[in-house]
Parts: C-alpha cells; sequence; structure tokens
C-alpha cells in the first residue's frame, strides 16, 4: 500500500528540498517530514536520506550555535521515509546573533559522517556550468567585468576554498531555516545540506539573506578560534558564486527581480571574491 498523510494532518509547505514531498503539523503537535528517493550519492548535496541520518545520529541534537530538533520518530518502508520532528516555535533573529550562533557552531568539533555533504558549491557550479553557465546575465548585458572574471576563475576559486580549514555547516544557512530558539543558540530546520564544509560557507549564505554590510557580520561572528581571514574568505567565495548564480538563473524566469537587486547590492562582493580567487 502506497505512503499516505493521516488526514488529520496539517499541511504546513510542499517543502523545497530535493527529497522532501511533504510536511505536516499532527494534532499531537509533532513536526512530519515525508522523504522520498531521490540522489543516493551519500556525498552529494542533495542526498535523499541525509536528513534521517541528522535525526537518527543526534550529531547535531546538542552542539553549540545551531542545533536541530528533537527527534521523535524515523519510520522507513518501501517508498521513503517518514521523519518526525517536535515543533519549533518560530523566534525573533537579528542577523547579528545569528552569525554569533553560526560561529560557534563552526568551532564545534564534529567528526565527519560518512553521509555528510562534501563540495556543495563545486556540485552547484557544475549544475550550472551544465546549463550554460552565466550566459543569461551577459545576454542580458548584466554581466560586469569582476562576474565574468569571476566565472572564468571559478576553478582556482574551488582550490582557495579547498585549502580552508573545514568546519561544520549547515548548508542552508537561510533565516527561514534558522527558526528556532534555545538560550542563545538556535535551533534549525532542514539538514539536509549537513557537513563539514570551508570555513564561511554558511556566513555566505547568511550575507545573501540579509542586507547587514559583511564587515557586521563578521564582527558579530563568535567564533573565537577561528581564521577571520580564512571566515572572510570562504563567506565572500559562496556568496558571491551563489548569489550570481542565482541571478543567471533567475533572469529569464518570472519574479527576477529579488535576485537582480541582490546582484547590484553584490558588487562589492564579487569584486573581493575575484581577488580571492586570483
Amino acid at each position: 500500500m502506497t505512503w499516505q498523510p493521516s488526514p488529520d494532518w496539517q499541511p504546513l509547505t510542499t517543502g523545497t528540498g530535493q527529497a522532501t514531498g511533504g510536511v505536516w503539523r499532527t494534532p499531537d503537535g509533532q513536526v512530519v517530514k515525508r522523504l522520498v528517493p531521490g540522489v543516493t550519492d551519500p556525498r552529494h548535496h542533495g542526498f535523499w536520506e541525509r536528513q534521517a541520518l541528522v535525526a537518527e545520529s543526534g550529531i547535531v541534537a546538542g552542539t553549540a550555535g545551531l542545533r536541530a530538533p528533537a527527534c521523535l520518530g524515523v519510520e522507513r518502508d518501501a517508498d521513503g521515509i517518514t521523519l518526525r520532528m517536535a515543533d519549533v516555535p518560530p523566534a525573533e533573529w537579528h542577523p547579528e546573533g545569528l552569525a554569533a550562533a553560526l560561529g560557534r557552531f563552526a568551532g564545534c568539533s564534529v567528526a565527519e559522517p560518512a553521509w555528510g555533504a562534501r563540495d556543495v558549491l563545486r556540485d552547484r557550479l557544475r549544475t550550472v556550468e551544465r546549463r550554460g553557465g552565466w550566459a543569461p546575465l551577459t545576454r542580458a548585458g548584466l554581466a560586469s567585468a569582476a562576474v565574468e572574471e569571476l566565472w572564468a576563475r571559478r576553478a582556482s576559486a574551488l582550490a582557495v576554498l579547498d585549502g580552508l580549514p573545514r568546519v561544520p555547516t549547515h548548508g542552508d544557512a537561510h533565516p527561514v531555516n534558522l527558526l528556532g530558539r534555545s538560550g542563545d543558540d538556535v535551533v534549525a530546520i532542514d539538514w539536509e545540506q549537513f557537513g563539514l564544509g570551508p570555513a564561511g560557507f554558511d556566513l555566505g549564505y547568511l550575507l545573501l539573506a540579509t542586507d547587514l554590510p559583511l564587515d557586521d557580520l563578521l564582527a558579530a561572528y563568535d567564533g573565537r578560534t577561528a581564521d577571520v581571514g580564512a571566515v572572510r574568505c570562504g563567506a565572500t567565495l559562496v556568496a558571491a558564486y551563489t548569489g550570481v548564480s542565482r541571478a543567471a538563473w533567475a533572469i529569464e524566469r518570472p519574479g527576477a527581480e529579488d535576485h537582480l537587486e541582490r546582484l547590484a547590492r553584490l558588487s562589492a562582493v564579487v569584486d573581493e571574491a575575484v581577488s580571492h580567487a586570483s
């Protein structure tokens, strides 16, 4: 019999993860996420089982800075995985508080699991290459000389990221996922891209989602033992390549304005990223 949600579950969202088949809240307050088979490479950022493995392992159940919601059950069947989690009430966070939490999380000692995401940006840029790179921006006259140079230097940039310290990363540190609060720590959802990544990776994603300058985020970043130069380099490269790639993808689709406005505000970050990739 094909798996179906209970009729008394309240749909919350269809989910945006590659493996997410739906999210619901049960009458007793649990959150249920359905994972459906997809990418089977355990190192790929879209590995379909990763969220369940994060929950089952408890690897980030008590980490400082960021932690996962309490796992209430993981059920596997022929069609996929049903993940049950404690509900996470949304909390009010300012960007500086999120940056501080990301820094504390990056400073945690976490053993890399065999199923942790690796090379997230490299995988994403390969997808961008298959789709024609940043050519849509060039055709629209929106690719500055720095943008063109950044694309040309992507192999060098990835090599720079490879040389940075590897730290625990949520992988999609957007405020929508940095949802709840436990004291000064964030209770984060959607750990699909969790792994060990280059220093500054999560901060780069946060930079794309806030209007706060990178200098302000770095000042708040609570990485007491972090190499600030490495964090800045990683955040700049990740934000620049991710932000420009999003704009190139969006430009030929409805609702591209937000991505293009973000691209315009990223000009200084793109310039700095070019210098890191040189």
